[in-house]
């Protein structure tokens, strides 16, 4: 079988990884708001006295794991096989990131710190190949990661407190050197929009109360995942559409 010109096979490996990622995954959001070491000496005691299967974490995982091979295929040579590899990589990163800022409101350092340099990685390997990728990742970190602070210091500025935590500021600069310039802005957009309809429902049916904190990391986890499904024109054209109330042809 072929689905997608991709033999099952790839599947099926794709299923497996993803499991085991997934429960990975329920490891690092223990450890990291801990402080504590994700790779260490004692994970395979700790784990045994302490954790058990995340059933939820690991089949979400398995399924996109699935999902990212069926649309992105596998190609002959390893930059044809970038995307794929770099979004296999960052969506591990991008779950601790939702499940962490949801349950803390914080999203640790060290996991912005590591998208980032994976991130600073596949933004030289493009450049090998070719530096005009390479450069329009540093503009969408540059924008990213600026567009989120001035939000950040404009809130602090009018309203005395911040309007955005430095941990977004942090994810977002990161991402973008995953998602380049124009990909960034469009996320970026489309993350407040998600955030305003999302926090509607969520005052409305009283699960956050109208004076409590809500985080927008899961906003922009979201934001991204939709990038990576859907083309980057359609989100675009939606965007459009949504704001000029259908007038753009």
């Amino acid at each position: 079988m072929y689905p997608n010109d991709v033999h099952i096979a790839y599947y099926i490996g794709a299923a497996i990884l993803g499991l085991l990622v997934g429960q990975f995954v329920d490891w690092m959001n223990v450890r990291l708001p801990e402080y504590k070491k994700v790779f260490s000496k004692d994970i395979i005691k700790a784990y045994k006295e302490k954790f058990k299967p995340n059933y939820i974490l690991m089949f979400l995982t398995a399924i996109i794991y699935v999902t990212l091979i069926y649309i992105y295929g596998i190609k002959d040579t390893l930059i044809a096989n970038l995307n794929l590899i770099q979004y296999m990589i960052l969506v591990p990163m991008l779950l601790s990131a939702f499940v962490i800022d949801y349950k803390l409101q914080i999203i640790p350092n060290r996991l912005n710190l590591t998208i980032f340099e994976v991130g600073v990685v596949f933004t030289f390997i493009y450049g090998i190949s070719n530096i005009a990728i390479s450069i329009n990742m540093v503009l969408g970190m540059l924008a990213g990661a600026g567009i989120f602070l001035l939000i950040t210091l404009l809130g602090g500025l009018f309203y005395g407190k911040e309007a955005m935590g430095f941990g977004d500021v942090k994810l977002m600069g990161a991402l973008g050197l995953y998602l380049g310039l124009s990909n960034i802005i469009i996320i970026t957009i489309l993350a407040f929009l998600i955030g305003a309809v999302l926090s509607i429902i969520l005052l409305v049916t009283k699960i956050k109360k109208t004076d409590e904190y809500i985080p927008f990391g899961p906003f922009i986890v979201i934001a991204t995942f939709i990038s990576i499904y859907i083309p980057i024109d359609v989100i675009r054209n939606v965007l459009l559409q949504i704001f000029t109330l259908g007038l753009y042809q």
